[in-house]
């Protein structure tokens, strides 16, 4: 395997120029969760040493994509190639501030969910795979959000879903069966559609790689055509099932609930956001054109995406259903954020807000279903009938919980109210009110259902039939249990992030900022992968 970074003539570049030592940050995320899953699965029967190595490893990788975020905003894009094949022809990896931002805050994610792990997973779950298959799920969530090549997308697509239906069935239950045939099927058919309109791309142009096919789409005198618009939507309805898009969202409430806590909460934060950066890179960076063809659709999905999900966590009394359809309501404000970007003036804007927001929820929703961990154990149940009097228990906690409710929510003074200002300010600028509006209605149904929650499992005594003034003790588990730090760590790690995120947003904006410009504006891009060819 050889590499280089492509800033100046290309084939001169492979010959004369050597790997310098910050190029090889774009494979090492690959690299250290492929082998440290490798490593972990040999340790699969030593369940007291597994877990410190897999946390250590989760600990490398954040290292590891905060230096490649960081040599990317210093030196711009920069793109290693495999096996001295140039580009269009060979296997590049490339980090944009899109790519390297994600990177970065499912590391951080990644990292959290293995502490809380330390103390959520049985013996049994770490002897059959929790730790092998978190790290190979990154491998594959960090492979997309780094490649530069259409069919390696789908590649690193299913290395992650193969991870992700081991991860589903830890505990080997049949509730946890029946939710990861549920989630199997459906992203199997999605799947399928993005191989069909993979072949159909490279039948068009003879390559996948994205900023080939860039320049290429460029190039034509009616890049909206029907055979490109048919690529498009098959793209579209195959990523939308990956991201739990109306109409094709039931999956998610129906899976999600399933497995272990902490796999909720990855699977919550992480699987469907790669699905909306997938989309974004397909019509924001190959196919603008398709893009404007199609925005009144992706608004619709958006809008009923936005209002189905809120509404679906408005009737639940399940904390973990509850939570999923609020994922589901988070990926409306992203497609959103896609929609208005067609308008052409307000894409940078619209893409940034997408970003940011997918940022925040990676984080927020992660901590949310952890949280809810923390509660279940507390009461010994995920139902709001049969919770109550938490605030009594835990003040601290309490006002975690009301923190990212608060976020979730996109209230102020927390990370979920800077991207719903972006997307609501590029609709109205962009003439999509409808969309604004859409956000602003998701977003007050999501404080009542938070708010539901607040005043059921804190607020009140106990559980439904406590006598009016009555406090009862709805200690379910252990308190040396409840005292964990790998409980209270990566919980505590998030909410600061929500927090901060929400005080201080310039830097997260900048990031989200040059994120979008990466792929509104692909100049840079296309040049580091294709050098003087593009």
């Amino acid at each position: 395997m050889a590499g280089s970074s492509v800033s100046v003539d290309y084939a001169e570049a492979m010959i004369t120029t050597p790997i310098a030592a910050g190029d090889w940050l774009i494979v090492a995320p690959s690299l250290i969760t492929m082998v440290g899953g490798a490593l972990c699965l040999m340790l699969r029967k030593n369940t007291d040493l597994q877990p410190k190595l897999g946390v250590f490893l989760l600990g490398l990788l954040v290292l590891a994509s905060l230096g490649l975020l960081i040599r990317v905003l210093d030196q711009g894009v920069i793109t290693m190639v495999m096996g001295n094949w140039l580009p269009p022809f060979g296997i590049a990896v490339t980090a944009d501030p899109l790519g390297a931002t994600l990177t970065f805050i499912g590391s951080v994610v990644a990292f959290c969910a293995g502490v809380f792990g330390m103390k959520t997973v049985s013996s049994s779950g770490r002897r059959y795979g929790f730790y092998p298959f978190l790290l190979l799920l990154m491998t594959g969530v960090c492979g997309s959000f780094l490649t530069a090549d259409v069919f390696n997308l789908y590649v690193w697509f299913e290395v992650l879903l193969i991870s992700s239906y081991g991860l589903l069935i830890l505990g080997n239950e049949r509730i946890q069966l029946d939710g990861a045939v549920k989630y199997g099927v459906l992203n199997l058919v999605g799947t399928n559609l993005f191989l069909i309109a993979t072949g159909l791309l490279y039948g068009i142009f003879g390559t996948l790689n994205m900023a080939d096919i860039a320049v290429k789409v460029d190039a034509l005198d009616n890049p909206a055509s029907g055979t490109l618009a048919t690529v498009a939507a098959l793209y579209f309805l195959a990523f939308a099932m990956k991201a739990a898009a109306f109409p094709v969202n039931f999956w998610l409430p129906a899976s999600y609930h399933t497995p272990n806590i902490v796999v909720s909460a990855v699977f919550a934060g992480l699987l469907t956001k790669v699905g909306v950066y997938a989309l974004i890179r397909i019509f924001v960076l190959i196919l603008p054109a398709s893009l404007e063809y199609m925005a009144d659709v992706i608004g619709i999905v958006a809008i009923a995406t936005l209002i189905t999900g809120a509404l679906g966590a408005l009737a639940q009394s399940e904390i973990r259903r509850l939570l999923g359809y609020l994922v589901i309501a988070g990926i409306g404000s992203m497609l959103a954020g896609l929609a208005i970007a067609s308008s052409g003036t307000q894409a940078t804007l619209a893409i940034s807000g997408a970003i940011f927001y997918a940022v925040h929820s990676i984080i927020v929703m992660t901590a949310l279903y952890m949280a809810a961990g923390i509660m279940g154990m507390m009461g010994n149940s995920f139902n709001l009938r049969e919770l109550g009097g938490l605030y009594h228990k835990s003040v601290a906690f309490a006002g975690v919980f009301l923190v990212l409710a608060f976020a979730v929510s996109g209230l102020p003074p927390f990370s979920g109210f800077w991207p719903k200002v972006m997307l609501v300010d590029a609709a109205f600028q962009g003439g999509r009110f409808w969309l604004g509006a859409a956000i602003l209605v998701s977003g007050f149904l999501t404080t009542l259902a938070m708010g539901r929650v607040w005043i059921y499992a804190f607020w009140r005594g106990g559980p439904e039939g406590t006598a009016d003034g009555q406090s009862v003790d709805v200690t379910g588990a252990a308190e040396g249990q409840l005292s964990s730090g790998a409980l209270w760590l990566p919980l505590g790690v998030l909410t600061a992030l929500v927090i901060y995120f929400g005080l201080q947003p310039e830097w997260m904006i900048e990031l989200a900022t040059r994120g979008a410009s990466s792929v509104v504006d692909p100049f840079g891009y296309i040049r580091s992968v294709l050098g003087e060819q593009g």
